[in-house]
């Protein structure tokens, strides 16, 4: 007969493991970004030429 216990603690320590893994690759992702130098985005169209980003047009606020 399996050991309920031992099949626990099997599973939470491997899941804990898991979870502490990717908040680390979080927190080192967040820090490369925070690290970084603003540039500014270039949008490029299809034919190569260059476009300026647009700005935001007013928000829309109709509860969706």
């Amino acid at each position: 007969m399996p050991d309920d216990k031992e099949m626990y603690v099997s599973l939470f320590r491997d899941v804990t493991k898991a979870i502490d893994t990717l908040q680390q690759a979080q927190q080192r992702t967040e820090q490369l970004y925070m690290d970084s130098e603003d540039k500014p985005i270039e949008f490029k169209t299809l034919e190569g030429k260059k476009k300026k980003p647009e700005k935001p047009g007013p928000s829309r606020d109709d509860g969706r």
